[in-house]
């Protein structure tokens, strides 16, 4: 097995291209006061970084993936921004100076695969924020994980690459196995065939605000891109919890 995120850091961008990447940092813009100091934890390559430095906040993109920082980097000095990349598990995010926000986007949360993990992070994120800082962090939800990718097999085909996406389900643990297999295409014609695995936990809603609590936040759920209250079948939740 590779490692996760690897390869597959090439691949990300043109996979994820029809993700709304510019309203997502809006959104989360909507939360900051303006200008302050931002860690974008599991920050990958750096699309919701990048974006949220052009609002101007001064940014700093943290990742557990060395392949994805480098893409991260390079877009980042292609536009013109200094943003310093730092590898870390978020689990023990430290930072040099406390921050005003720490934001963790699409699913960085799910690859938390227990509540001790989670609690851990919550625990750092803590540390590294100011007094009434910020920490906000998305999750596709438990009813996403067990009832929308399940036991489904996914398939997507873009120019130069394709995948297939394996998923298992398991309801005792609440831990979803995804297999993704790549085929990309080289000079000559052929495609070179590499899998990864990656595996998601179901949190459910009320076990992170607990643990929130715990660590030393208060925090608001919201159905995500909204400051609507979650829905039984919302696919995504957004949290933002103050550090007390």
């Amino acid at each position: 097995m590779r490692e996760t995120y690897g390869q597959f850091a090439a691949l990300y961008d043109p996979l994820m291209r029809e993700v709304d990447y510019d309203g997502w940092a809006v959104y989360l813009a909507s939360f900051l006061p303006a200008g302050i100091a931002v860690a974008d934890c599991a920050c990958g390559t750096g699309e919701i970084t990048v974006r949220l430095a052009r609002l101007g906040f001064r940014m700093t993109g943290v990742d557990i993936s060395p392949a994805m920082l480098e893409v991260a980097a390079a877009k980042a000095r292609k536009a013109g921004l200094s943003i310093p990349f730092i590898q870390q598990d978020m689990q023990r995010l430290a930072l040099h100076k406390p921050c005003g926000a720490v934001v963790c986007a699409c699913d960085g949360v799910n690859y938390l695969d227990s509540r001790g993990a989670v609690q851990r992070f919550f625990q750092a994120a803590h540390r590294a924020l100011m007094p009434g800082g910020l920490l906000l962090f998305d999750i596709s939800s438990a009813y996403k994980l067990a009832h929308v990718l399940g036991c489904n097999t996914f398939a997507e085909e873009e120019e130069g690459c394709a995948y297939i996406w394996h998923n298992i389900y398991d309801e005792k643990s609440r831990l979803l196995e995804m297999e993704l297999t790549f085929f990309q295409k080289e000079e000559g014609g052929l495609y070179l065939r590499f899998t990864e695995r990656h595996i998601q936990r179901a949190h459910k809603q009320e076990e992170l605000l607990e643990g929130l609590k715990q660590a030393g936040f208060a925090a608001e759920v919201y159905d995500a891109f909204t400051r609507e209250p979650p829905k039984a079948e919302s696919e995504r939740l957004q949290f933002a919890a103050r550090r007390l």
